[in-house]
């Protein structure tokens, strides 16, 4: 089975880019036969192809797991395509019709995917690498130490203020300026993290505790489902731990609450909780199974439906081809 793991961009550390690898540590583990595709390169690129796993060399595979709308069209008709949308809001996370089976990694994505008229999507949430991220150091009994994992100076200045009100420790980590990998290691250094969406399933598969919050400029003010426990997380992962349910603005004073909430035995609860339902090899094995069931339902359908479908992607082949050819011309 050839499968085909690509994505619009592998330059530098972020949230498909890190799925993406993660996705490529799983597959190699479980021995598949793996291939990448971007359109993009760069740091991410290397480190998958490190793995052993190299650039596309052939013209069709039994599966591509992609991400990207723009990685959906250009691919089209070189085997079963599963897109993961990873967002409801930014143009590249839009389904491609092109697609032979939508995932979203929340029930949020799930619905805005339905409500553009595709009839089924799937949700599976993000896969980490649990053997990576994982527990190397005892959370303290008393909170000492916060990591802010947000991208925006705002989000981490409030959050700054409120640490050192409370002579706790203060270390941040912006993806977009620092572009720091290793951040596991960060993480396994406090005893509390903050952030929203995959940043949030790190620090869980490291057995922090957390905090949702962030300022992001698409959720319109500063959001987030506060602190985490066993009572709230699985209401939070329907929106991606963005604050979304809420949809409520995060003051100063919530913020000093949700620091003074730490309770380090929330810290276990979450490196299970992440074993259980983040697992990267547990959330391959759900998307290979979409694909068998794919493979299945395909061989009872009738022979035009079958002769219809491969229409359809070969004219869009050509289209891409027209699109292009022309391009270059110019």
């Amino acid at each position: 089975m050839k499968i085909l793991l690509a994505t619009n961009h592998l330059e530098k550390t972020g949230g498909t880019e890190n799925f993406t690898y993660a996705m490529a540590t799983a597959l190699k583990r479980l021995n598949y036969d793996t291939e990448y595709f971007c359109i993009q390169s760069g740091e991410i690129a290397r480190k998958i192809e490190a793995l052993g796993i190299p650039f596309m060399t052939h013209s069709h595979y039994d599966l591509i797991i992609a991400n990207h709308i723009s990685v959906v069209d250009r691919l089209c008709g070189k085997g079963i395509i599963i897109q993961t949308c990873h967002g409801i809001t930014p143009p590249i996370e839009q389904p491609s019709p092109y697609a032979d089976i939508l995932v979203g990694i929340s029930e949020e994505i799930k619905e805005h995917v339905e409500s553009l008229g595709f009839p089924c999507c799937h949700v599976i949430l993000n896969g980490i690498d649990c053997q990576r991220f994982t527990p190397t150091q005892e959370l303290h009994p008393q909170l000492t130490s916060v990591l802010s994992l947000c991208q925006a100076d705002e989000a981490h200045q409030i959050l700054k203020e409120c640490c050192d009100e409370l002579g706790v420790s203060f270390v941040r980590s912006d993806k977009k300026l620092d572009n720091n990998w290793e951040v596991e290691s960060l993480i396994n250094s406090c005893d509390m993290v903050v952030g929203i969406g995959r940043s949030i399933y790190d620090a869980m598969a490291c057995g922090r505790t957390i905090i949702s919050f962030d300022f992001r400029a698409y959720n319109g003010e500063m959001k987030g489902n506060g602190y985490l426990t066993r009572d709230n997380i699985f209401e939070s992962l329907k929106k991606n731990c963005t604050g979304r349910n809420a949809n409520a603005i995060f003051s100063k004073d919530d913020l000093l609450h949700a620091l003074q909430s730490y309770n380090p035995a929330e810290g276990s609860f979450f490196r299970q909780f992440a074993l259980e339902n983040l697992n990267v090899d547990i959330q391959l094995k759900k998307y290979i199974q979409l694909y068998e069931n794919f493979i299945k339902e395909k061989e009872s359908e009738s022979t035009f439906t079958k002769w219809k479908d491969t229409f359809k992607k070969k004219k869009h082949q050509l289209y891409v081809w027209q699109k292009y050819f022309f391009r270059k011309r110019k």
